[in-house]
């Protein structure tokens, strides 16, 4: 299995949604598993957009990260190509549900191998961004 894909409503509209998806200052609030920060070197949040950041462990390890925005489709769909190691696209999907907002994650990794030796760190890590992605929303 090369793909991790996970899914959540959120209480709010979906404008409200991309708004924190696509707004620079609040991607770095929620980006990234429980305990980390961020700081975003060049956030270019339009297709072909390149977001070049750091990720601050909470175990004081910084992890740099290069992506490209590779297709928005405002407020529906981001797909995020991965270029640093590990390589991956996310495509974040998002669909209105009356007053609420279905998030659909699905996280595909260039060579299984890789997908299946960091599956333990990648699921619950999912879980927990999407979780940060909920907060910020309804902060």
């Amino acid at each position: 299995m090369s793909t991790f894909q996970t899914s959540r409503k959120i209480a709010a509209p979906i404008e409200s949604v991309f708004a924190a998806i696509s707004t620079p200052e609040r991607l770095a609030r929620w980006w990234g598993p429980e305990g980390f920060t961020n700081t975003f070197e060049i956030c270019e949040f339009k297709p072909g957009g390149l977001w070049k950041y750091i990720m601050h462990g909470p175990d004081g390890r910084d992890y740099p990260n290069e992506t490209v925005f590779a297709e928005i489709e405002s407020p529906k769909k981001v797909v995020i190509q991965h270029a640093s190691l590990p390589k991956y696209t996310l495509v974040i999907t998002l669909a209105s549900e009356k007053n609420e907002t279905l998030v659909s994650w699905a996280q595909t990794f260039d060579k299984p191998e890789v997908a299946k030796a960091i599956a333990h760190i990648v699921v619950p890590a999912n879980e927990q961004n999407l979780d940060r992605l909920i907060a910020e929303v309804t902060r």
